[in-house]
């Protein structure tokens, strides 16, 4: 008799903000980075995917996804390469026990949601394929570690393996051709330093210009930066923020973060023809995190981009007030400082500001986002595929 039943698993998974970014492939169809990279994960309480993958003998049409209400094509070569090696592993475990449903060779339809601009440059496709892996393994009981799942995830999005934790997560670039020791491993837990508060400022929620795929290869054929970037600033980098993180050392922390910051952006405007992904409103929101830790005189705040124009600000909970209280002050107006986190934070306006850093935040900022460190994906009994198969929302 044919099972007509809908087997269902679903989770969420965090947006991760690398501290020392990740730019530049070694081999661009197994999706290795040329250098190792480490990141923060986020609250998921404030950023998160959200994705229900679902499987059923019944299903009669091919693999397919709906992000955001929208269908989306699940038929690139790196989703293919990641649901392959997925239903090979759940094809071992139904050929070691008979009795097993046989879920490798059903069509899976997936469902997921996110509760920020996807493609903006704030890490969406790291999000959505963590939870993609993530919902997979479970609907198929995996038993795979986290380190293993972020080989698979890495393919689908290179900073996707970092979302499979929680915390602090380097991932390691590795040497192995096949890419098997290019994983993601955990450097120490939310609970090691869980003051570490982060401000999104939103510069622009509009898809980037540059793709970050298009625009590492561009770097990695024309910057004559880059190979200084990869072969001594990152390994060197990388070994003392580890240390930074393991010490609770802010001051190390900050130093760090915002040079890497500056050096990856340095290394796009050196690419031919030259990248841009900040904009004036980013250079605005550097001039103030400046203008704070001049204030305080040490650095209490660390400003950092991505692939992208949104300023993503570090700061210990302890100085909230000295950092958001002073972004609070300008962009006051601004969505994002409704929620229990935003109510908390006291205004601390700066005498003597330049008026056209103030001008350009106050007219490019969209909105804010409070969050902090948090954990990795969490399994959840909310689903987005009825029992019938047919997407809730």
């Amino acid at each position: 008799m044919a099972d007509s039943r809908v087997y269902r698993a679903s989770t969420t998974a965090p947006v991760n903000i690398a501290v020392i970014k990740y730019w530049g492939k070694r081999d661009a169809k197994l999706n290795l980075p040329t250098n190792s990279s480490l990141s923060v994960t986020l609250a998921q309480s404030d950023l998160k995917a959200h994705t229900t993958a679902s499987c059923s003998q019944a299903f009669s049409d091919d693999d397919s996804l709906i992000l955001n209400g929208e269908p989306s094509p699940l038929t690139t070569p790196r989703s293919q390469a990641c649901l392959a090696r997925l239903r090979a592993l759940r094809k071992i475990l139904e050929d070691r026990d008979n009795s097993l449903p046989k879920l490798s060779q059903w069509p899976l339809r997936i469902v997921s949601i996110n509760n920020f601009p996807t493609a903006a440059g704030l890490a969406s496709s790291a999000a959505g394929f963590a939870a993609l892996i993530r919902a997979i393994a479970n609907l198929y009981e995996l038993p795979q570690s986290p380190t293993e799942l972020s080989a698979i995830a890495r393919q689908g999005s290179g900073s996707a393996c970092r979302s499979l934790f929680g915390g602090y997560v380097a991932w390691d670039a590795g040497t192995a051709a096949d890419g098997n020791d290019s994983v993601a491993v955990e450097v120490a837990p939310a609970s090691h330093w869980p003051e570490m508060r982060a401000l999104v400022v939103v510069a622009s929620a509009e898809k980037k210009g540059v793709p970050s795929t298009a625009g590492m290869q561009q770097t990695a054929a024309t910057s004559t930066l880059f190979p200084l970037r990869v072969e001594k600033l990152v390994p060197a980098r990388m070994i003392a923020m580890k240390e930074a993180i393991a010490k609770k050392d802010f001051a190390t922390f900050a130093d760090l973060t915002m040079q890497d910051s500056n050096s990856f952006h340095a290394v796009c405007l050196d690419t031919v023809p030259p990248i841009f992904y900040m904009n004036e409103t980013s250079r605005a929101a550097v001039r103030l995190v400046e203008a704070i830790n001049e204030r305080v005189g040490r650095n209490v705040a660390a400003y950092t981009f991505d692939a992208g124009p949104n300023a993503v600000v570090y700061y210990l909970a302890e100085n909230e007030g000295q950092v958001a209280g002073v972004f609070k002050s300008l962009l006051g107006d601004k969505d994002g400082w409704a929620g229990d986190r935003g109510t908390q934070v006291q205004e601390a306006p700066i005498e003597g500001l330049d008026e056209r850093v103030v001008a350009v935040l106050k007219s490019g900022v969209s909105r804010v986002i409070l969050t902090g460190v948090g954990e990795g994906p969490i399994a959840t009994s909310d689903h987005l595929v009825s029992e019938s198969g047919l997407p809730t929302q």
